[in-house]
């Protein structure tokens, strides 16, 4: 009975190790041991041992096309002067101001020539120099007049004159007359006023069309 029922055990078992054999060898001949449809997850190491088997480089990411450079609008500048007066400047900027330009005043001061100054030198003393006007009557040289006060006290004047011609003429008039003259150039400083624009470059700005004024003009000027 034992007997019996060992021999019936063992060819069970051998059933079993055949069926194990028989059906346990799908996977290693392909078989899949996930769903069909579900993606294999493989360790980190593997995925690693993947990449580097594989030996292909990456591509370069792709660069995006280098947008179009905009530059600005090129500038130019411009001073438009001289001015006479502060109403002459308010005037021409209120002429321009239509144009949409960025705008400036501003004042400088410049060296005028104000005339011919013909005279005698000081001698010294008031008394001498009233000595010297009397010989001047004496020669018959009229229109003098002895300074009495400012930087050429007791110099006697002789005339001031706008061209310098006749401050030349009036020179050697005095002079044949045995008086040694001088002439003097008489300058003063003025104000004058300007204004400064910032124009696109290339463009067709007429300012003559809308400022006026005698002596003004134009040139080219630092931008601001």
């Amino acid at each position: 009975m034992f007997l019996r029922l060992l021999f019936v055990l063992l060819i069970a078992l051998n059933i079993a190790v055949g069926a194990w054999l028989l059906l346990g060898q799908d996977d290693a001949h392909g078989r899949s041991i996930a769903d069909p449809g579900v993606p294999v997850l493989h360790l980190l190491s593997e995925q690693t041992a993947m990449a580097a088997g594989a030996g292909s480089t990456p591509a370069p990411p792709a660069t995006a096309p280098a947008a179009a450079s905009i530059s600005a609008p090129e500038t130019r500048c411009l001073a438009i002067g001289p001015f006479a007066t502060p109403q002459d400047l308010r005037n021409a900027r209120a002429a321009l101001a239509a144009a949409g330009t960025r705008m400036r005043s501003r004042q400088e001061h410049t060296t005028e020539a104000r005339g011919w100054w013909v005279y005698l030198p000081a001698p010294g003393t008031r008394a001498q120099a009233l000595a010297l006007a009397r010989r001047l009557d004496t020669a018959h040289v009229g229109d003098y007049y002895v300074m009495s006060s400012g930087d050429q006290s007791n110099a006697i004047s002789l005339g001031l004159f706008k061209d310098p011609a006749n401050a030349r003429k009036r020179r050697d008039e005095v002079a044949s007359a045995g008086f040694a003259a001088q002439i003097q150039e008489r300058t003063e400083q003025v104000p004058e006023y300007w204004l400064d624009l910032v124009v696109a470059d290339g463009a067709n700005f007429d300012w003559r069309g809308r400022v006026r004024g005698a002596g003004v003009s134009s040139h080219s000027a630092t931008c601001f």
